[in-house]
């Protein structure tokens, strides 16, 4: 199910540096908190579920991205009138 949620500042603030100290998705730690207080969640036997990838990141030993998404631009410009469909057409490969 999705929904929209609004939070107070202090807590929205609160999650984001929760989620860049563990590295857990904001969503992992909402979802986590409503199954423990809803009595839905073992934590323990949540524990035994956790991957190999999630405690890696949470021991830090995977870090997040030092530049985040960006567009890649071509590097490879085409003399106009040329193709990529004439440069596989070439003879003079072997």
């Amino acid at each position: 199910m999705a929904m929209n949620l609004r939070l107070p500042s202090e807590v929205a603030t609160a999650l984001q540096a929760e989620a860049a100290r563990t590295g857990l998705s904001q969503q992992e730690i909402v979802r986590d908190a409503l199954g423990r207080h809803l009595h839905l969640i073992d934590h323990e036997a949540m524990e035994s579920l956790i991957t190999e990838r999630d405690r890696a990141r949470r021991a830090g030993a995977v870090q997040p991205a030092r530049v985040g998404y960006r567009k890649v631009r071509p590097r490879l410009r085409l003399p106009k009138g040329t193709t990529s469909l004439d440069l596989l057409g070439r003879d003079d490969r072997f």
